[in-house]
């Protein structure tokens, strides 16, 4: 959508809420509105897998923290969303529901994408949070394995998936 004076004009391509920013242009240009889709996907990705995790806490204070020198009328509300969203994704893991897990990630990217375009200096802080939260990001993270056997022992290790059929 692009916003003409009061008129909004559906744009395919664009997000569904208009905003101008402080230089008027609409939408902010190309460059920070990729940047804001980005990092939004990336939050609502981020803070989706926390939420089922032992770091949910802290997860939620950093945002809560976010939203108190944000947006601070919003702070309680997104803190509630947060406690309400934690109890969906710990049901959709024990359930396996994808499903829900994709909707929560989808609400959190649209909630994030909402504050960052009402509020562009929080672009920096958001992401000094999520490089708190998952300071290697997910694909970096290394593992590392140690097995010691002895005798007729056997050890199994596994990245992911391991299926032993033995006889």
């Amino acid at each position: 959508m692009i916003l003409i004076g009061k008129k909004v004009i559906p744009t395919p391509g664009r997000w569904r809420f208009p905003y101008v920013v402080s230089d008027n242009r609409v939408n902010g240009g190309a460059a920070v509105e990729a940047e804001v889709a980005l990092l939004a996907q990336s939050a609502g990705t981020t803070l989706v897998a926390l939420m089922a995790t032992d770091a949910w806490r802290h997860a939620r204070d950093g945002i809560t923290r976010l939203w108190r020198r944000t947006q601070p009328e919003r702070a309680e509300t997104v803190t509630a969303e947060w406690e309400a969203g934690r109890e969906d994704a710990l049901a959709a893991v024990a359930a396996d529901d994808r499903e829900t897990l994709d909707e929560l990630r989808l609400q959190w990217q649209g909630t994030v994408r909402r504050l960052l375009v009402a509020r562009p200096a929080a672009i920096e802080e958001l992401r000094a949070l999520l490089d708190q939260l998952d300071p290697g990001g997910s694909a970096a993270r290394q593992i590392t394995q140690h097995a010691t056997a002895s005798g007729q022992a056997r050890v199994y290790q596994a990245g992911r998936d391991q299926h032993i059929a033995e006889r």
